[in-house]
């Protein structure tokens, strides 16, 4: 059997490392890091709630800033784990993607004529 990709020959293949590590721990940290960028919003609101109202604006402001913290928070978690997983791609074994000879190449002059340097 045929495989379109071939292995390339004497090519080792580095250990994982800290990329795999990484990997395993982001989505803890996505749903560990989500809650605690939640808690500035639910505590304006639970003043609210025991009577002690803070202005509007207040409300406002800091449900703006835990949003744009929480959006930031998942962008970094995102591009750690693009980064992560082309570093273990890159770590692979190595392949050949195109390992047929060409049969209408064009040859050098010298080796066509048979005349050496």
């Amino acid at each position: 059997m045929t495989y379109p990709f071939n292995r390339l020959a004497g090519f080792a293949s580095t250990p994982a490392g800290e990329e795999r590590r990484v990997l395993r721990l982001l989505p803890r940290l996505l749903i560990i890091g989500s809650l605690l960028l939640g808690l500035p919003s639910l505590g304006v609101r639970l003043f609210e709630a025991i009577g002690r109202a803070p202005s509007p604006t207040l409300v406002t402001t800091v449900d703006i800033y835990s949003i744009s913290l929480l959006v930031l928070h998942w962008t970094v978690l995102f591009t750690v784990a693009i980064v992560a997983f082309i570093v273990m791609v890159m770590k692979g074994p190595g392949y050949v993607a195109d390992g047929y000879e060409l049969e209408d190449a064009d040859v050098p002059a010298a080796e066509r004529d048979g005349a050496s340097r």
